[in-house]
């Protein structure tokens, strides 16, 4: 993954091995770090309960919020780092209890149950569970891993630094109106680069990025509580039904049963 930088370097923790078939590691991943690219003896579910990671599988980048979380198999090369500053909680898996496990990189949406389950075990390791505690909280886990539901809605992410500059800039700021001409002259390239390089290595259209991104900030804002109006506002919308329009024409139901689901 490499960016402009601004990002800072954080060294891989070396293991040699698993102390359990299914292992967690915590860590606070503070905004603008990341760890190079690197692969495991094991599988990978990569997952923040708070905060934004950028995340980079087998050459495609997506952004994930706490709502979502990427499968990585064994042996595959990634990359982690953080957009917002992240409580990053790793689940290892090794393949011996990853029966039914997808053998592919993919993006899950994560439920409340498997949230809390993650959550149950990082606050477990700090006090003196038997060992047939951890053993019944794994099967439970592995069994929810199981059972999560594919998210094909993802955010994809350029390669090339003057468009990821963009990117960073509009997803910190998503009601920022500048047109392409303008984020043109501040990058570099001019509006017809933009656009074609754009699509060449996100898959869309920049305009339509910008939508979903919008969108996907909004998901993220709604799973921490942010009032719809707040939320309209800070996305650019002149008023919350249009904001409420735009959610129901992509989700299919309305912010507020969405944040109540």
């Amino acid at each position: 993954m490499p960016l402009n930088s601004s990002w800072t370097t954080v060294t891989v923790p070396a293991l040699d091995h698993l102390p359990r078939p299914l292992s967690l590691r915590s860590q606070t991943l503070p905004r603008h770090h990341v760890f190079p690219l690197h692969q495991h003896r094991w599988n990978q579910f990569v997952y923040a309960t708070s905060g934004t990671l950028l995340v980079e599988v087998d050459t495609v980048w997506h952004v994930i919020t706490p709502e979502q979380a990427i499968w990585v198999p064994t042996g595959m090369m990634h990359s982690t780092g953080a957009l917002q500053d992240a409580a990053f909680r790793n689940l290892y898996v090794a393949d011996q209890v990853a029966d039914g496990l997808p053998t592919r990189p993919m993006v899950f949406a994560v439920s409340p149950l498997l949230r809390e389950l993650i959550v149950e075990l990082v606050q477990s390791q700090s006090r003196p569970e038997p060992e047939p505690f951890f053993d019944r909280l794994d099967a439970v886990i592995l069994d929810q891993l199981q059972r999560l539901q594919q998210q094909d809605f993802a955010l994809p992410w350029p390669h090339s630094r003057p468009l990821r500059q963009m990117c960073e800039a509009l997803y910190q700021a998503p009601d920022d109106p500048r047109p392409v001409e303008v984020w043109g002259r501040q990058i570099g390239l001019s509006a017809r680069t933009i656009t074609r390089r754009f699509e060449q290595e996100v898959g869309i259209s920049l305009r339509r990025w910008r939508q979903r991104l919008r969108l996907f900030r909004a998901l993220e804002w709604l799973g921490e509580g942010r009032s719809i109006t707040r939320i309209a506002l800070d996305l650019g919308y002149a008023s919350p039904s249009a904001f409420i329009y735009m959610f129901r024409q992509e989700m299919g139901i309305s912010p507020k049963a969405f944040a109540s689901g």
